[in-house]
């Protein structure tokens, strides 16, 4: 086995092609018919069932799984769709740990939940396999609604609106669609492509034109999409990222930011070719940060530490995901921010800390420092709307740097509305954001076909 050096510490081809296959297979084997039975039979199907509340997008838990338990897992999957329209990809990115499962009363019981998500994944797999649409449009209404971004949010939205026979067209500044569905979770989450596979089971509704590379404030503006279209959602998610503010930050080679560096290992289908760090040290608590690390370890790093600036109870990663994460052999360190970075001809050699504590309710420094030796530092301390994702729109209300909605997703500006991570109060999940999309379609649409009806009834009093 041979590595193709690019810098010092920095390699690809690490590991044997078999350990590459195996680091980037599926983190969860799919349940069988069999297994899927018996954990179905688990369920108590609870009548003000607990988990369905804990969900977001108020999946029927206890129907779907009793419908499992008849072996019917096709009109399961119908049931998980109707409410989720991403209900595959959810079974598999979603913290259940901390949602459904997290409220399923067996926990009381014997301390271990149903697993909900691997047997939404069941339901789910088994009609996207057999390619079956359950969906079907309705009479075209003669509405055109214009979906800016092909995440998440917006291809829910966009299905909701086809669904009730509205014609959508879908505008998404990358090449592929999906948001961070394909370009932003672990490869080893989603492997074989499924993110595409969805999408295109979606879009197999009909009723929706897409428009790949195109830019919001480039190729088209809000003022062209209100004149142009009946209405508008806005699905743009957050494409810029916080800065760590050191010196040397954008200069030495080696430092990246995790989101992109995530990006482009989900787009690299031979994994050896992708350089990584011996000594690897990720910036960050979110899920984003535990990503990257334990990517960064199954790609062959020897050392992969997380560095978070509070305790490891207040990382947005769940307990789950960062259980996964020491599993993996990446090494979580709390109470430490960023201060300096050292680097060597051009390239990061690692990274000094602060180490910091709580003071009256504050974060604060206490001066004492430590240096971690990394050749590879990502950098995963949020991200942020920038005025480029909007094309300049100063006209929506904005909060906290994000979009101000109401409960329908309806923005501050008339006709258009907005949803998924850019919106001010979001949870940045999947599948909060496929809630968004969804009840924004509902919301287009009530106020869409409430007008024709009223126009209907004007006309004939005339």
């Amino acid at each position: 086995m041979s590595a193709n050096r690019s810098t010092a510490g920095i390699a690809s081809g690490r590991l044997s092609t078999a350990e590459y296959t195996a680091n980037f297979g599926d983190l969860h084997a799919p349940l069988d018919r069999h297994e899927a039975h018996v954990e179905a039979d688990r369920c108590y199907f609870c009548f003000d069932a607990p988990c369905q509340t804990a969900c977001p997008t108020s999946i029927d838990i206890p129907l779907f799984i009793r419908q499992i338990q008849t072996d019917n897992p096709m009109g399961s999957a119908e049931t998980i769709l109707k409410a989720n329209i991403f209900g595959g990809m959810c079974a598999r990115v979603c913290p259940t740990e901390t949602l459904c499962e997290e409220a399923c009363v067996r926990n009381e019981a014997e301390g271990k939940p149903v697993k909900i998500g691997l047997l939404q994944r069941y339901s789910t797999d088994a009609l996207l396999d057999r390619g079956h649409q359950p969906f079907r449009r309705a009479p075209a209404t003669g509405k055109r609604i214009a979906v800016v971004g092909a995440g998440p949010a917006g291809l829910s939205c966009a299905h909701k609106l086809a669904e009730h026979g509205h014609e959508v067209t879908v505008f998404e500044i990358r090449p592929r669609l999906g948001g961070l569905n394909e370009y932003g979770i672990a490869s080893y989450k989603a492997p074989d492509d499924f993110a595409q596979r969805e999408v295109a089971f979606i879009l197999s509704l009909g009723g929706i034109t897409v428009e790949t590379n195109k830019r919001l404030g480039q190729d088209f503006d809000l003022a062209s999409l209100r004149a142009d279209f009946d209405a508008v959602f806005l699905g743009v998610g957050l494409s810029g990222v916080n800065q760590l503010g050191l010196v040397g930050e954008g200069e030495l080679g080696g430092v990246l930011d995790a989101v992109d560096w995530i990006a482009t290992l989900r787009q690299t289908p031979d994994k050896s070719k992708l350089p990584v760090g011996r000594r690897v040290v990720v910036i960050g608590g979110g899920m984003t940060a535990v990503d990257a690390a334990v990517q960064a370890k199954r790609l062959g790093a020897e050392e992969v530490t997380i560095v978070y600036r509070r305790g490891q109870d207040a990382m947005k990663a769940s307990l789950y995901e960062q259980q996964l994460a020491q599993t993996n052999g990446v090494l979580i360190r709390t109470w430490a921010t960023p201060a300096e970075l050292t680097g060597d001809a051009g390239q990061v050699t690692g990274v000094t800390f602060e180490r910091t504590a709580e003071v009256a309710g504050k974060l604060a420094g206490t001066g004492e420092r430590f240096t971690l030796p990394a050749d590879m530092v990502l950098c995963a301390v949020g991200q942020l709307l920038t005025p480029g994702d909007l094309g300049g729109a100063d006209a929506l209300a904005l909060s906290g740097g994000r979009i101000v909605v109401d409960d329908e997703r309806r923005t501050s500006v008339p006709g258009i509305w907005a949803g998924g991570d850019c919106v001010a109060g979001g949870q940045d999940l999947t599948v909060s954001a496929v809630e968004d999309g969804k009840q924004a379609g509902l919301s287009i649409n009530r106020a869409l076909m409430g007008a024709v009806a009223t126009a209907g009834a004007a006309h004939a009093a005339e």
